[in-house]
């Protein structure tokens, strides 16, 4: 009772509220553009685009393939990639290869096996990484042949009529480049796999059909799309000076006059990450570039002859990310606020009904829209997964929160990339983990903090009677607690061996 007694008298300030408000008035502005998307995509959903005609003669492709260290999984993407209907002689395959290990040889080894089959394609190994992938990109497409890019990472494994699905519909001179839409080979490998297949579904049904039907602007997803070379170059090819090369050519085109289309039924499967070191490095990384891109672009936006609502969408899809500082300050003010004076059922009734619809209650409805959508015999074991997403994006707010700030304070960071392990992959130790060690970090002490802050909270509220609020603070405390464990586990049980990919010899074996 002291104890209490002690946190009421130190928190019962209007300041609390005051900064706990404006805090949720942030997020609730990001739900109520999630319930946008939702409309818009509820109303253009059974608007199948098609394309305005069919080449007479098929136009020369060029498939470039950016690759670096991708040990697990090169040899099954240019097998694929060997495998596309196209026709030889209209089409050119590029392997970007920035590789310091071994997958320079085994790249090597399939390109001259393709070369053998009659292919145009060559290896393009440079030794420096300039510009990262921007950089590759750009090197290449100095030495396309084709009118079109198509562009794949190393962890995709492409349909053989992929490109005869995209190819067409850029008989429309205005269109500059087509996405396809991103399948998971490994969905059911593990929670995290899961989860993070309903993030992108998300993302990439829902927002992609709703931003390219109505007219709004969209981007290019880094892979798994094609390009018109003429695009590329017009709006002023590839930049490296943030982190999301494909977002930032994206807007750049777009606000040149391009239009670009999605095509949600051409389905490119590709390879999640299966350990949280992999998954939270992808997102800094995301994050982070997005935020550069948002300073960088947002301006420019602003100043363009644009109708309102497009300006107005391009803002919430750049500065969306923000989302995630504003979530970690949600976390610190929580615990003072709780012991704040509340304004009885005039607060609950006009202020936190509504945040609660705008805030939890939009994200839940935005993943349950996709999975029916994309799964609707299924997708109610999905709905059984949303808390789980939920404290999946909790305990991921500290980790992309930093990639915020840095964005924000311009700090340098290098293009990294994330482990894929391949689902040929013939396990000769205890992990396939082995070959990619992760950087060491103190990010998992933060969010262990964390964890313990909230089993405090839960602890506090339970003691209190605040029932009400008891599973919320739950899916902080499973959220940190997740992540941090998931993300310390493999040093805990540090693997001493390597793998190879499957049919690869291995000394001594």
């Amino acid at each position: 009772m002291a104890i209490n007694d002690s946190l009421d008298a130190i928190f019962n300030n209007a300041l609390w509220n005051i900064c706990y408000l404006v805090v949720l008035v942030g997020l609730s502005a990001y739900g109520i553009h999630r319930y946008s998307i939702i409309f818009l995509f509820l109303k253009h959903r059974n608007i199948v685009p098609k394309a305005a005609g069919k080449f007479a003669e098929l136009p020369k492709v060029t498939v470039q393939l950016p690759v670096f260290n991708e040990f697990f999984v090169i040899r099954r993407l240019l097998k694929a990639v060997g495998n596309l209907d196209y026709p030889m002689d209209r089409l050119q395959i590029q392997v970007l290869d920035d590789s310091t290990d071994e997958t320079t040889d085994i790249a090597a080894a399939e390109v001259e096996k393709l070369r053998e089959r009659g292919f145009d394609i060559s290896l393009l190994h440079r030794v420096n990484r300039e510009g990262f992938k921007a950089g590759a990109l750009a090197d290449g497409l100095l030495e396309t042949a084709g009118d079109f890019i198509f562009i794949l990472d190393a962890d995709f494994v492409p349909p053989p009529d992929v490109l005869k699905n995209c190819v067409h519909h850029f008989t429309d001179p205005s269109i500059g480049m087509v996405q396809t839409r991103w399948g998971h080979l490994n969905r059911s490998h593990s929670l995290l796999t899961r989860a993070q297949a309903m993030f992108l579904d998300g993302h990439l049904l829902l927002e992609q059909t709703a931003r390219s039907r109505s007219g709004r602007f969209f981007n290019f997803n880094g892979t798994a799309g094609m390009w018109r070379r003429e695009c590329i170059v017009d709006a002023g090819g590839w930049h490296h000076d943030t982190l999301t090369e494909d977002l930032d050519l994206s807007y750049r085109a777009q606000l040149r006059g391009w239009k670009f289309r999605f095509l949600p039924d051409v389905v490119v499967p590709a390879e999640l990450p299966t350990d949280m070191n992999g998954f939270k490095s992808q997102q800094h990384r995301w994050t982070k570039g997005s935020i550069q891109t948002c300073l960088k672009l947002l301006p420019a936006v602003w100043r363009e002859k644009l109708p309102l609502l497009i300006k107005l969408e391009a803002t919430a899809h750049l500065t969306s990310n923000f989302g995630y500082l504003l979530l970690l300050l949600l976390c610190i003010l929580i615990l003072p606020q709780s012991h704040a004076a509340h304004g009885g059922w005039a607060q609950t009734l006009l202020v936190d009904i509504p945040i609660f619809l705008a805030t939890t209650v939009s994200i839940t409805t935005f993943y349950i829209v996709a999975q029916r959508h994309l799964n609707p015999k299924s997708w109610t074991r999905d709905f059984l997964l949303m808390p789980m997403l939920l404290a999946l994006a909790i305990g991921m707010s500290v980790n992309n929160a930093r990639g915020v700030l840095e964005a924000l304070f311009k700090r340098p960071s290098e293009f990294t990339r994330t482990p894929k392990y391949g689902q040929e992959t013939t396990l000769l130790g205890r992990s396939r983990k082995a070959h990619y060690l992760p950087i060491r970090s103190l990010l998992p002490a933060v969010e262990i903090l964390f964890a313990l802050y909230f089993s405090f909270c839960t602890w506090d509220a339970v003691k209190s009677g605040s029932w009400s609020t008891v599973p919320f603070l739950l899916l902080f405390l499973v959220g940190f607690t997740y992540v941090s464990a998931k993300s310390i586990g493999f040093w805990i049980k540090r693997p001493g061996s390597v793998l190879a990919p499957a049919g690869d010899a291995v000394a001594g074996t």
